[in-house]
Formats: C-alpha cells, sequence, structure tokens
C-alpha cells in the first residue's frame, strides 16, 4: 500500500531542510482514515494526516463544508441527470435546451461509462485520494444533513452521496474541458440524412408508459423539445476555441533576476468566481512528506494545482496548444455510414443513449443516436450553417488527446511532492495528467522552467509540415482556431500523446513567463520556435496582456533591476494597462482637434464625443478604484482594433514593442465615438471613478429565491481588451444549476448585441478574473508567501467566508500573508477538527 521516494526534503511538518528516504503510504492501515483540520483567517484549512487516503478524507470534508452545493451539482452534470431534476432547459421554459444537450452530451463523450472502466486500473495513489476524498464528503453531508447545507442546495433530491468512480467521471470532464466538452452542441447535431435525423425521440420505457398512463400528452411535449431544439439549431454559433474567458498571467524568476539570487514565482490565474472553475485555497500536509500549499479547482481530491512547497513553487496559464483535431472523413459513394481511409472501408457505428425528462410532476424517457468513427465522435454543424455538413461525400469526426485522462491526479500529486527542479521536471516525463494548461516555475536554488506538456497529438513531421504550409489546412486553422485534417489518410493518423522530449520547454536564470500566448515569447531573450503547431503559432504577434506583462519585467524591479516579492505584488495589482500607455495621449490630441462637430458611425448614428473627451483628459491611464473617467477608455479598448488602428505593423524582431503608435485615420475617431455613445445610453457619468461603476456583488439564495445582495464592493482592475495584467470582467462562465444573478446589459450601437465588455446601466458587475493570485519568494528560512482568494473561500451565502477575502481586495487591493509554517497554523487557529472515520 506505499512505495518509496527520494525527495529533496518537501518540508512536512516542522518544514525540515534536510534530504532524506520518504516514505508515502497510500491507503489507511486497517481502513481507519483521521486527519486533522485546523481553520486559519479567512477560513482556509490545513490539513494533515499520515498517509494519503486520510488526507483527501479531510481535505473532502474541509471543501464541502464551503462548496458542497457546486460539487453536488457537477456529479448531477457528469451523471447526466440535469434533465431528470430540472427539465430540459437551463433557464426554466426559455427553450434553450441546455440541459437535454449536457445529458446527453456527457452520455456520448463516456465520462462516466470511462470511469467505471478505468477506475480498477488507476494507481493506488489517485484511488487512495479519491476514495479518501469522497468518503470526506460523505461525513460532511451526512452529519450536516441535506437539509441543513448551503441555501443553494439546502434539501434538494438531486444531493447525494457520490462516489470514488463518479469523482472520476468528474475529473474525466473537467480535462476535456477545453476540447470535448466545447463539441457537444455539434455531436448533439450529427446525423447522416435529412436535418431532423438528429433529433431525440421517445424511449420505449417504463417511465414513458408511466407517464403515458397519468394522461400526460408526451406527443406534444417531444414535439416542443424538438422544436426548441430547432431554434436553437437556427441559432447555433460555433465553439470559441480562443478561450478569451480562461486565462492568466504566470512568471518564474530565477536568481539572476531577483534581489536575494533565489527562485520568485507570481501566481495570476483569472477564472470564473462561480461554478466549478473557481478556485480552492487549502494546505495539505503528510509529516515528513508533503507540505504543500496552494489553489485547486473544485473537487479535485487532495491536490494542489497551483501553489507551492517548501522548495519549489509553480503556477499555470492556460495554453494555446490544442488538445484535439477534427478529420474530414470521404464517405462511400452509396453508403453515409462507411468511410475511406488508406483506400479501405471502415464503418461509423452508431451508439444510442437515454435520459430521463423532467415533465411537470412526471418524467419521459428520450433517445438520441450518436456516431463515431476510429477516432471518436462525429461532429456537424446545423444545415443552414454549411460549415461543417454531413453530406453526401463527406462528415467531420473529433480526435480529443484530453479524454480519459487517468494520469491528472498522479501527474499534480508529483508536483506537489517535488523537492527540487529534477524531481518537477520527472513528473512531466512520468505522466501526461495536465490537460490544458502551461507551467511556470522557481525554486530556492534560483531556476526558472516553463512547460507546455499540455496533451498533444503526436503526429508525424511531414503532417506537422503540411499543417504550416499547405494552403487549406493553414486557412481553415486561420478561421477556425482549430485544425480540421484530412481524414482518409493515416498521414495524419496520431501516434498517442507528445512526450516530454517534444514539449515546448526552456530552463533560464532570469524569467520564464506567460499571458496565454503560445510558448515562443517565454523569454524574449531566447524565442522558441519549431515546435508542434498543435502547440500554437510561433514568432507571431503578442496580445496587448503579454506585451504589459513583459513591460511589467522590464521596468518593475527598482532602481537595482532586480526583484523583491514586494516589487513584483505592486506590478501584479498596479493595474497599469498596455494600450493606456501606447495610445491615450495621442487619443486625446486627436478627439480635443476634433471638437464639437459629430462623428458620424457607419450606421449613421451621430455622435458629439467632446464631453467624453474632456473627461477623458482626467484619465491617469491606470484602472485604480478612484481613477477617473477610465470606463471611457475602457470601452474604446473594446473597440480598438490592432491591425487597423496601429500604424506601424508587427516586427518580430521587436515583438515587446510592436505592433504601435496610434493611427490618425477616422476609424479611430468612429471607434472612440462608438465606445461614447455605447457609454451615453447606459446612462453612467463620464466623470465616474472606476470604484463607483465597477464592483463585485454576491448572489444571496434562500427560500424564496436568489437575488443580489446589495452589498457591492467597489474593484479595481481592468480587462484583457486594454492590456491590463490584473484583468476583471462580467463574463457569465457560471456552469452550475443554481442562479447567480447578473444585470441586463447594455445593447451596442454599432452591432445590437449585448456589449462584449459587459456594461450595464449598473455599471460592470464583476464575476471572472484575477481569482487565486499569490507571490512567493524563497528565503533561507523557506518560502515566504502572499497571496488572496479575490471572490472568497465559500460558495455558501450563510458563511462568514463567503465575501471576507472580497472586501479584502476592494478595500486594499493588495495580498494579504499566506500561513504556512505550523507554528504559524497554530497561532492563528479559529477552528479545529480531529476527523476520524471510526
Amino acid at each position: 500500500m506505499s512505495f518509496v521516494l527520494l525527495l529533496g526534503g518537501c518540508g512536512g511538518e516542522d518544514n525540515d531542510n534536510t534530504d532524506s528516504e520518504k516514505t508515502l503510504v497510500a491507503f489507511a492501515p486497517d481502513g481507519e482514515l483521521s486527519a486533522e483540520i485546523r481553520w486559519t483567517d479567512y477560513g482556509v484549512p490545513h490539513i494533515t494526516a499520515d498517509n494519503l487516503q486520510s488526507l483527501g478524507y479531510g481535505s473532502g470534508f474541509a471543501y464541502a463544508r464551503d462548496n458542497i452545493c457546486i460539487l453536488a451539482d457537477q456529479i448531477v452534470k457528469v451523471r447526466s441527470e440535469r434533465a431528470k431534476y430540472f427539465g430540459p432547459d437551463e433557464v426554466e421554459n426559455s427553450g434553450d435546451s441546455a440541459h437535454l444537450i449536457s445529458d446527453f452530451g456527457y452520455l456520448a463523450l463516456k465520462v462516466m461509462a470511462s470511469a467505471n472502466e478505468h477506475y480498477p486500473a488507476l494507481s493506488e495513489n489517485s484511488r487512495a485520494l479519491l476514495e479518501g476524498y469522497t468518503s470526506g464528503y460523505n461525513r460532511y453531508l451526512a452529519e450536516t444533513g441535506v437539509e441543513n447545507l448551503a441555501p443553494a442546495c439546502a434539501g434538494q433530491s438531486w444531493v447525494k452521496p457520490i462516489t470514488p468512480q463518479e469523482l472520476t467521471a468528474y475529473i474525466f470532464a473537467t480535462s476535456q474541458l477545453a476540447s470535448g466538452e466545447e463539441f457537444m452542441e455539434l455531436a448533439f447535431f450529427a446525423a447522416p440524412g435529412d436535418d431532423n435525423s438528429f433529433q431525440p425521440y421517445a424511449a420505449k420505457s417504463d417511465n414513458l408508459a408511466k407517464a403515458q398512463d397519468k394522461t400526460i400528452n408526451n406527443t406534444s411535449f417531444i414535439a416542443g423539445l424538438r422544436q426548441n431544439i430547432r431554434h436553437q439549431a437556427d441559432s447555433f454559433t460555433p465553439p470559441n476555441q480562443r478561450h478569451d474567458n480562461l486565462g492568466s498571467n504566470g512568471w518564474g524568476l530565477g536568481k539572476d533576476n531577483t534581489e536575494n539570487g533565489r527562485g520568485l514565482v507570481l501566481a495570476n490565474p483569472h477564472f470564473p468566481y462561480t461554478g466549478h472553475l473557481r478556485f480552492w485555497q487549502s494546505h495539505l500536509t503528510i509529516p515528513g512528506v508533503l507540505d504543500v500549499m496552494g489553489g485547486s479547482l473544485q473537487g479535485l481530491p487532495g491536490v494542489i494545482n497551483i501553489g507551492f512547497n517548501q522548495h519549489i513553487a509553480w503556477t499555470h496559464t492556460v495554453s494555446k496548444s490544442r488538445r484535439f483535431v477534427l478529420y474530414q472523413l470521404s464517405l462511400s459513394e452509396d453508403n453515409p455510414l462507411q468511410y475511406q481511409f488508406d483506400e479501405q472501408s471502415r464503418e461509423i457505428s452508431k451508439q444510442t443513449f437515454q435520459i430521463e425528462v423532467k415533465s411537470g410532476e412526471e418524467s419521459i424517457t428520450l433517445a438520441k443516436d450518436y456516431y463515431y468513427s476510429h477516432h471518436g465522435l462525429m461532429v456537424e454543424t446545423p444545415p443552414q450553417m454549411n460549415l461543417l455538413p454531413w453530406s453526401e461525400s463527406s462528415a467531420f469526426t473529433l480526435r480529443d488527446a484530453a479524454e480519459e485522462n487517468t494520469d491528472l491526479i498522479d501527474h499534480w500529486l508529483a508536483i506537489n511532492l517535488a523537492g527540487n527542479l529534477e524531481e518537477f521536471q520527472q513528473a512531466y516525463r512520468d505522466y501526461d495528467g495536465i490537460p490544458w494548461v502551461n507551467t511556470m516555475y522557481a525554486d530556492d536554488a534560483g531556476n526558472a522552467f516553463y512547460i507546455d506538456k499540455t496533451r498533444v497529438l503526436n503526429l508525424s513531421d511531414d503532417a506537422l509540415a503540411l499543417m504550416r504550409t499547405d494552403p487549406q489546412l493553414v486557412a481553415t486553422r486561420d478561421a477556425l482556431d482549430f485544425d480540421i485534417l484530412p481524414g482518409n489518410t493515416s498521414l495524419f493518423e496520431p501516434d498517442g500523446l507528445n512526450t516530454y522530449q517534444q514539449a515546448p520547454k526552456l530552463l533560464r536564470a532570469d524569467y520564464v513567463q506567460n499571458s496565454n500566448d503560445s510558448y515562443w515569447a517565454t523569454n524574449l531573450n531566447e524565442p522558441m520556435s519549431g515546435y508542434s503547431i498543435l502547440y500554437g503559432d510561433d514568432l507571431v504577434p503578442l496580445s496587448l496582456r503579454t506585451r504589459m506583462g513583459l513591460t511589467l519585467l522590464s521596468d518593475s524591479a527598482g532602481e537595482d533591476g532586480l526583484f523583491s516579492a514586494d516589487e513584483v505584488e505592486n506590478a501584479l495589482l498596479g493595474n497599469r494597462g498596455y494600450l493606456a500607455e501606447q495610445v491615450l495621449s495621442d487619443l486625446i490630441n486627436q478627439c480635443q482637434a476634433h471638437g464639437s462637430e459629430p462623428v458620424t458611425l457607419e450606421n449613421g448614428l451621430e455622435v458629439n464625443i467632446e464631453p467624453a473627451c474632456n473627461a477623458l483628459s482626467n484619465f491617469n491611464g491606470v484602472m485604480s478604484r478612484d481613477s477617473q473617467s477610465g470606463h471611457i477608455f475602457k470601452e474604446f479598448a473594446f473597440k480598438f482594433d490592432q491591425e487597423q488602428h496601429f500604424s506601424l505593423a508587427f516586427n518580430v524582431s521587436d515583438p515587446l514593442n510592436t505592433p504601435n503608435t496610434l493611427a490618425s485615420d477616422p476609424s479611430v475617431l468612429q471607434a472612440f465615438a462608438a465606445a461614447v455613445a455605447n457609454i451615453n445610453q447606459s446612462g453612467l457619468d463620464h466623470n465616474a471613478t472606476l470604484g463607483n461603476i465597477q464592483f463585485s456583488e454576491k448572489t444571496i439564495i434562500d427560500s424564496e429565491g436568489a437575488y443580489a445582495s446589495g452589498l457591492r464592493f467597489p474593484w479595481a482592475g481592468s480587462t484583457h481588451a486594454e492590456g491590463g495584467f490584473n484583468v476583471f470582467s462580467p463574463v457569465k462562465d457560471n456552469d452550475t444549476l443554481y442562479p447567480v444573478h447578473q444585470y441586463p446589459r447594455v445593447l451596442d450601437v454599432e452591432t445590437g448585441q449585448t456589449m462584449e465588455s459587459g456594461l450595464s446601466e449598473q455599471g460592470y458587475h464583476i464575476n471572472y478574473g484575477s481569482s487565486w493570485m499569490f507571490v512567493v519568494s524563497f528565503t533561507d528560512s523557506g518560502p515566504a508567501a502572499r497571496g488572496l482568494l479575490t471572490f472568497s473561500q465559500s460558495s455558501d451565502s450563510d458563511s462568514p467566508h463567503m465575501d471576507d477575502q472580497t472586501r479584502y481586495y476592494s478595500d486594499f487591493t493588495a495580498l494579504r500573508p499566506l500561513l504556512f509554517t505550523r507554528q504559524e497554523v497554530l497561532n492563528n487557529t479559529i477552528d479545529k477538527r480531529e476527523l476520524t472515520s471510526n
């Protein structure tokens, strides 16, 4: 039940720095689980146990106390039971069919079936953490009782004990977040034949017969569902593979760039404040073996995703890599379920899945057919789009590298246990568990290391060469931001996943960084190129946010040019914006020179920009709480087009500073005028300070429903569009069943669509952005860390830790000390629990 590791002193309870042989025990002896949980300020749990199963036990219990409703809902999702409990629509009676598509989609992705199949073969360590975590979660549920849970799920029939296999299915789904999950709608629409053959239909089942006995008009109900689905098909938009709403910044600073010659890490993930992608902070200790602190996504059992231990620290950013490809199949002339591959015929198989759908007080059973090639799911856009059609001659299928990710827990556990660079790198040699993020690392020896070993398909050199040079393949990728490859030849058939040797990586003594651009600009002193095109394009223009990060690296270290932890924190939270630093003064000059003459937009709307221009002259270019008129520039940023509005083009020899210089043609003031018109119709004062119109506000849920708390926290920070570094946004990215209040957005004067910036008559209601932030430096006595979870630990609207860190950020725009040593924990304990299974 255990194995032996040679570790470089991971710390343990007393932060022992000596190298020794450490024994990691997976399962608890005799099955007796025991964990100590000490909670410190802001509700942070510090969990200590002697083995992984007990560590998972304590972690699952502590997590459930904060966020049980979130994971309970996600288990409903991977069980494909949302329609069973909540009906076919995400928004009740809206006809959006979201629960139908979700329930059938997860069945088609086979996350539950794969979890049941692969669970017995998972490593002992993974199974120990999964079994301990689910036991701890279930312990909290049993002790508290369903009726007494957080208001979001109190008394709900869908809240049940969970199994390790169900948690594994949830992990598989999380791995496919940026691949298979994005194509569930396209798989839903995929079918040979006429344009209605993809629709679900009534299944022969006891539930249906029972419903008919109760005189429910199932024919009418199903007809209504099918009509709604057809409406969804008509309004379908292709998946956005750019993942603009999942971003982050990460720095690893090495000995040549820090004041004390040791490593330093900045972690700044930009993630949703609601749903299963919000972070949760914890501190996990197995004395003498493991001592790691950081943040984890919901429900990932007993491992830290972004954090630090005694000797190393690391962070992640969403990678530009593509964890999937589509293949265009060449169909046989007389058979739409047969395709050609290397001049041989292969069959497209059909599988039928069934779900329950709530219909009034009863339920009916629907069935739906899905189709598979040897690559994976067949996909199709709705007929009116004709983008990815299933025609008489061709069809499209998905190959997903992130499915059935059995390495995910083991990979992050190995990172948590690593005590030096070699052990950290070995984790990436041994496992393929990191699904969709880059990694930045630094350690107490002063190494800085970057790697993108996301789950990327291993294609041949010949295939990769064609993907870079073939005009049709290049044009398709540029248009869709993903690859469509010929499916009639084994030339493009992958050989498993890329290896450690094939992954982009860089070891430096100065810095490594990433802000969601591709690997190539990890360090401008050593640009990288030539890796698989699936990792992203190289030697291409950088985003404004990446350029802001690189600028901060170059000018924020003080007179000595070497960073301290305080200087890194100031860079993170200084709220500078790259676009304002480049064009603000020129924009003011242009609009002041234009005067009061109206600017005419392409739709004929005339806009007097003079009042807004005068207000903008008071903007200091920084998105702090007291900055005046920053919202005017924010809206301009969302209208700004780098290719059109910069006059000097990108130069690969100067990627930090190009493109640059505000153009002087009329399109600039037209963009500004459109921004002003949008602000005018919102009713917001041109001279308002940011803190008066940008805010965070919690949703309160009680027996009467869900509503805005009424307590608004003024919020500092910018957006990606402005080239901000400390980024926030009103993006809706909830993915939970329980409601989150939002304010209606202003409709854009040019497009008629809701504002991309999230502008409403109330201002900007923040629910996404800088989340689990920390800065950690290494000293002679170990790590010194400051951090913050901006949306706070708990999603329970009755918890004191629902908004305490939110208030802290609003008041101070600063990080707080992270308590890591045993003595710090003992001195600051606010609650304690000795948790045993007997």
